[in-house]
């Protein structure tokens, strides 16, 4: 399958110590909440899974850049992506970077990115990983990304501070609302080949995500993803066919007055993992076909490299 290089640049190194026979069940979701303040608070602990390598639909009002290049089935061409320039959330300055962009898919050349350039994910665009892994503490949250041991850290029921040092992940602070586990996120730091979605949709330091955790029951989980799939086809993540548990539901609302026009929301469903070992991915380093293919749209898209390891 002729996916693109940026998801085919992972390479599995090593799987973090779990039974290889004999594999347990999955967790069942929810089973075993915790207390904060003496209320209850939602289980959302272990590891989750999605399939689609973009953003899925929105609940209500305005939603995510889509994908102009289609599959003959209607849904997005994860090949080639060209971002809909003509969506009412773009200002006319990041509508002209996204038209940009997408004439390079068109030329046959990719643009670099956060994940093809092997940088760190800022937030909302980390949230295409694959497989995400929830650790709730009694004053934190963490949030473990695959690729690239990429993880976010969540203090709760705490302010931002007054001054923020701009940090490729921003800012996080979150709490419980019932149910669901709300996270506030600012002072995304600024960077070469940084954007929020696969299209390279901008962002200015005004950038505002809010994040909503919350557990779906079987059927809404199933209804959800098969939503989901009708825009991103399913290219990653192996979900287990046997569990009939609870899903969890992220939606997220985006909000940068320096680049849209109105706040915008979408949604990443997940179910639980089929096997609950923990794989170790990094970027390839084997990359010199790539420049000597000119593969990337710009000339000094190069990976990080290092005259020395650190070791």
């Amino acid at each position: 399958m002729n996916l693109r290089r940026d998801f085919l640049s992972a390479v599995t190194l090593a799987v973090i110590a779990t039974p290889a026979f004999g594999q347990a069940p999955a967790p069942s979701a929810g089973s075993a909440g915790g207390t904060q303040g003496g209320a209850s608070i939602p289980d959302f602990s272990g590891a989750w899974v999605h399939p689609g390598l973009g953003f899925g639909p929105q609940l209500s009002g305005p939603g995510p850049v889509r994908n102009k290049s289609r599959l003959p089935s209607g849904a997005s061409n994860f090949n080639q992506v060209v971002g809909d320039y003509t969506n009412p959330i773009l200002k006319p300055e990041a509508a002209e970077v996204v038209k940009k962009l997408g004439e390079a898919s068109l030329s046959g050349r990719v643009f670099p990115d956060p994940d093809n350039q092997c940088l760190q994910n800022p937030v909302p665009y980390i949230f295409w990983n694959f497989s995400v892994r929830l650790l709730q503490q009694r004053d934190k949250v963490t949030l473990l990304y695959q690729h690239d041991q990429d993880y976010r850290e969540v203090r709760l029921n705490q302010p931002h501070p007054a001054t923020i040092a701009p940090s490729l992940h921003g800012d996080s602070v979150g709490h419980y609302e019932g149910e669901t586990l709300v996270i506030d996120t600012v002072g995304v730091k600024l960077g070469p080949h940084r954007m929020v979605d696969r299209f390279g949709t901008p962002y200015t330091q005004a950038l505002h995500v809010i994040e909503r955790y919350r557990l779906l029951d079987y059927e809404a989980t199933k209804e959800a993803l098969a939503l989901a799939a009708k825009e991103w086809p399913g290219v990653g993540a192996n979900m287990d066919p046997n569990y009939r548990g609870k899903g969890l539901q992220l939606e997220f609302t985006v909000e940068d007055p320096g680049v849209f026009t109105m706040p915008w929301s979408a949604t990443i469903t997940y179910n639980r993992d089929v096997s609950p070992d923990w794989d170790e991915r990094v970027c390839a380093e084997n990359v010199q076909h790539d420049y000597a293919g000119h593969y990337y749209s710009d000339k000094d898209a190069h990976l990080p490299t290092a005259d020395k390891p650190d070791f």
